[in-house]
């Protein structure tokens, strides 16, 4: 099948494109090439058929690149908690409209496939269970708790003590700052979609990606590139609270694989919704953990960590990725450790420096 890939010259996007043209298919690309995912500029090479430099939000450049498509990836966004809340226009213009324009011209089309870059943020803070009252949603922490070192959220019944554990994708949705609802909102877009012209979704709710090809130096990537960038500059990644925050590191050739095992799935799906897959590697980790981890694998400083906090940031969200196992049978492929070593040694866009020792680290 001929699959465009919006964002596709980006860091997931690329990799998508890859995996998409290593399993027999053709990739059409349609990229905006943002300086936030692009720092250079200019696109890296890829196996794409055509790569058309646009914005998604352009009605006829999406006309022109839905031309002969079968199916569709939309990967294109804005990622990222970013700088503050003045960036909310830029969040919701890129991912929501961009969103909107993509979908009416796959309507026009007659383009009935897609699989979209969901978010596991929607689903804001995590699963707890308290001792007494069983599984609780914590709302959002009061910053004079955060000021104070008080990261762990309580009871919101009884104030004890919680535990976190995984959330299914059945949980309901609670975005905590503007980039986690923009991307709810392209999952009820996709779903108006689906329903108003029988069109089959998937949307694949990532965890952290992380991986070769992360873009350097930029306020809108995620912490596994942002630890890597500091590390790059000779500085000691800084953990922000306590470090204990607990998430699910995912290496992006999994997430790849991933999107390519639902492309090929969407043909034998029921047509007029949209089914939400999380996508993660069953292995939680904290951010003190990962930044340990890859400080060691590059052989740069120890990470450190500084009590800062955002207000818009979780504590701990991880998910339950059984559903995309059973359904779709797709089992991740990089471990913890390798991924991380990996990673250490890799090149970033927008910044071709090696770790010290890197290639041995790569052999070893």
């Amino acid at each position: 099948m001929r699959v465009l890939v919006t964002g596709g010259a980006g860091f997931i996007g690329s990799h998508i494109t890859t995996a998409l043209v290593a399993a027999g298919h053709r990739a059409v690309v349609i990229d905006a090439l943002l300086p936030s995912a692009h720092p250079a500029g200019t696109a890296p090479e890829g196996p794409y058929e055509r790569l058309i430099v646009a914005d998604v939000r352009d009605p006829g450049a999406v006309a022109g690149a839905l031309a002969g498509v079968d199916a569709v990836c939309h990967q294109a966004a804005m990622v990222g908690l970013g700088k503050d809340f003045a960036d909310a226009p830029l969040y919701v213009g890129c991912n929501d409209l961009g969103t909107a324009v993509l979908l009416a011209g796959m309507a026009a089309a007659g383009v009935r496939d897609l699989v979209l870059a969901g978010s596991m943020v929607v689903y804001g803070e995590g699963r707890y269970d308290c001792p007494r009252h069983g599984s609780v949603r914590p709302g959002p922490r009061a910053r004079q708790d955060l000021e104070a070192g008080r990261f762990e959220p309580r009871c919101p019944s009884c104030g004890a003590d919680l535990v976190p554990g995984l959330v299914p994708e059945d949980a309901p949705a609670d975005p905590r700052n503007v980039y986690a609802a923009s991307k709810l909102a392209q999952e009820h877009l996709a779903a108006a979609w689906a329903r108003a012209t029988d069109g089959r979704a998937v949307s694949l709710r990532y965890h952290n990606v992380y991986g070769p090809g992360m873009p350097r130096d930029t306020p809108y990537a995620g912490v596994a590139s942002l630890f890597r960038s500091a590390l790059a500059r000779g500085e000691a990644p800084r953990v922000f609270e306590d470090g204990g925050q607990r998430r699910d590191f995912v290496h992006v050739t999994d997430v790849a694989a991933a999107a390519v095992a639902a492309l090929t799935a969407l043909p034998q799906r029921v047509p007029g919704a949209l089914t939400a897959y999380n996508t993660g590697s069953g292995e939680p980790h904290t951010i003190g953990e990962m930044a340990a981890a890859l400080a060691s694998a590059y052989g740069g400083p120890p990470p450190v960590v500084t009590g800062e906090f955002r207000l818009g940031d979780v504590r701990h969200v991880t998910a339950d990725s059984r559903r995309l196992r059973a359904e779709l049978g797709w089992l991740p492929q990089v471990a913890f450790a390798d991924g991380m070593r990996e990673f250490a040694a890799a090149p970033q866009r927008g910044g071709a420096s090696a770790p010290p020792g890197g290639a041995r680290l790569a052999d070893a």
